[in-house]
């Protein structure tokens, strides 16, 4: 046993204990005192128990570290879930059936009709052909699963601009129909279009969500997340949610106590597009940065960590910048940066300097790239900025792509941490094979040989775009299996259910430069756990069917199923 002989407040026994140090063996029970854990052991930690402490019996079941989700849209996904209609493949598995749920929709009192979740992955093309002239009477967005598109009626369309828009738009699409027509279709930047026209909801509808969704998180075994992107440059994703005020009410909820997950924060300057040195800058030198601070909030339950760059978009929308050609919606060609400026060399020369700004600011930079020219740019940049200013920075790739194995040497050798996303491999397979060829997409998160390396690297669900149910990345992390079929046995690239578990707990620590008391069931490390309903199977399938019983946050029973 390690720990004190003092009564704790909160003793776990009887259950199969995952994520402890070796020195505890094989260790079947947790005490908690306060906010920390205080021993882990055997049948021993019955001793410290007093008359007031809870004893949970976890009847054999698993019993994790709370669950870190390094890349969870927290508010977004909030609003998602609790305060959009949902057009998901879960209850929509065909254009149909999306204009079905659509047209039986009744607007907000507001007169909007929103929606989210529809996914070209899984419905086709089509979408403009299918919504641009449903309900007249009333304006309608409906944002796709990824978050990087979005379509309108027609009404909606017109209180946009969009039918008097004539040209492109600068790091987006504004899509057309055959005859010229814009057809209520944006795509990556372009989305900010919708956010000038959608209300967006009251801050006390903004914080039921909120509270609805910690609670869903909680009932999952979810402790930790880290928010990748609030500011002003999310005032036009997805209502905005993404605004700076959603940093505001999250403030409120810690300073009134109702906060109970633990979540770190980038900042969000630019929208998923145009990102450039002088929002950066700006921003840096305004009041956000500070403001939690200034609040007297504790930096382990919610924590400004650093600033959001999209680099580049996603490879479906053909805004990835790739190394070799892969199809695109206007043929096969490499794809580019979103970046400002007007060639390669400027875009990477502009990113060169936004990561100088994060650096010499004390942040940490969280890069989403997903090509793998993009990737190899942005470790460049952070390898010239730790140059200039050796610190330990922890800048990271969101989502992340390689050429070869020298671009894992790259990440190894620049410090460089890796929040990648299985459940999107998985559920996008059929469809990124075909973008992308069987020969890249195979060679698409090599979670193993990352590890093999010594890269920091953790999995994450970046909810909305999949469930934020993290048994989900674990089992794809494992397994391999995708919408392209199931995973080879002899993939090398698979990882067992420890090293997932290590992906979803002690690496998103590291992000967190929290690994020293974080994300470990050890004496002295925050009292964070899971517990599930069963032991942990052979086959990491089952753990679709072995739910969560409780959650400790903190040292607080957060969720208890019982």
């Amino acid at each position: 046993m390690t720990g004190t002989n003092q009564a704790a407040d909160v003793v776990i026994v009887n259950g199969q204990v995952h994520g402890a140090d070796a020195s505890a063996g094989d260790a079947t029970a947790v005490a908690v005192t306060g906010r920390r854990i205080s021993a882990v052991g055997g049948s021993e930690i019955r001793d410290l128990i007093g008359n007031r402490t809870r004893v949970i019996d976890a009847q054999g079941g698993a019993v994790l570290p709370g669950i870190n989700d390094g890349h969870l849209h927290f508010v977004e996904s909030a609003v998602s879930e609790h305060g959009t209609l949902s057009v998901g493949s879960h209850v929509a598995g065909s254009w149909a059936e999306v204009v079905r749920i659509l047209e039986d929709a009744a607007p907000a009192n507001d007169g909007w009709i929103r929606a989210h979740g529809w996914d070209e992955a899984v419905l086709g093309h089509g979408g403009p052909e299918h919504v641009f002239g449903l309900r007249p009477e009333s304006p309608l967005v409906a944002y796709d699963q990824t978050g990087h598109q979005l379509l309108m009626n027609e009404t909606a369309a017109r209180l946009a601009g969009l039918d008097s828009w004539t040209g492109g738009y600068p790091d987006g699409v504004v899509g057309r129909f055959a005859d010229g027509r814009a057809n209520g279709l944006l795509v990556d930047a372009a989305v900010e279009l919708a956010g000038k026209v959608v209300p967006q909801l009251g801050d006390a509808e903004l914080k039921e969500c909120i509270v609805k969704h910690q609670r869903l998180l909680h009932s999952l075994g979810i402790t930790s997340l880290t928010e990748p992107g609030l500011g002003p440059g999310g005032e036009g994703l997805m209502g905005g949610s993404s605004a700076t005020r959603s940093l505001s009410l999250l403030a409120d909820l810690a300073a009134d106590e109702e906060l109970t997950l633990r979540i770190n924060v980038l900042l969000l300057f630019s929208s998923t597009g145009g990102a450039n040195e002088n929002d950066v800058r700006t921003g840096l030198a305004g009041d956000l940065p500070g403001s939690l601070r200034r609040r007297g909030i504790s930096e382990d339950l919610l924590r400004i960590a650093g600033v959001k760059i999209f680099a580049d978009g996603i490879p479906r929308s053909g805004t990835a910048w790739m190394s070799e050609p892969y199809e695109t919606p206007c043929g096969h060609n490499h794809g580019s940066m979103v970046i400002v400026g007007n060639s390669d060399a400027e875009r990477e020369q502009e990113l060169r300097k936004i990561i100088d700004r994060i650096h010499e600011g004390g942040l940490q930079a969280g890069i989403h790239a997903t090509g793998d020219a993009t990737t190899d740019a942005a470790i460049a940049a952070i390898a010239d900025a730790q140059g200039k200013n050796p610190r330990d920075a922890r800048h990271y790739i969101i989502h992340g792509a390689f050429k070869d194995r020298e671009t894992i040497a790259r990440f190894q050798r620049h410090g460089v941490g890796l929040s990648t996303n299985p459940t999107i491999r998985s559920e996008a397979g059929a469809l990124m094979k075909k973008i992308l060829g069987a020969e890249r997409f195979d060679g698409q998160q090599p979670l193993s040989s990352l590890l093999a390396a010594g890269v920091p690297t953790n999995i994450a669900s970046d909810a909305p775009v999949t469930t934020p149910d993290w048994r989900e990345s674990v089992i794809a992390a494992v397994t391999r299996d995708t919408t392209a079929g199931p995973g080879a046995t002899d993939d090398p690239e698979r990882v067992g259910f420890r090293q997932a578990l290590e992906m979803m707990t002690i690496h998103p620590a590291w992000q967190d430069h929290s690994e020293d008391r974080k994300g470990r069931l050890a004496a002295g490390y925050l009292a964070d756990l899971c517990i599930l309903e069963k032991p942990v199977a052979d086959d990491v399938r089952a753990l679709r069917d072995n739910p969560t019983t409780h959650t400790i946050s903190n040292g607080s029973l957060v969720y208890s199923a019982l």
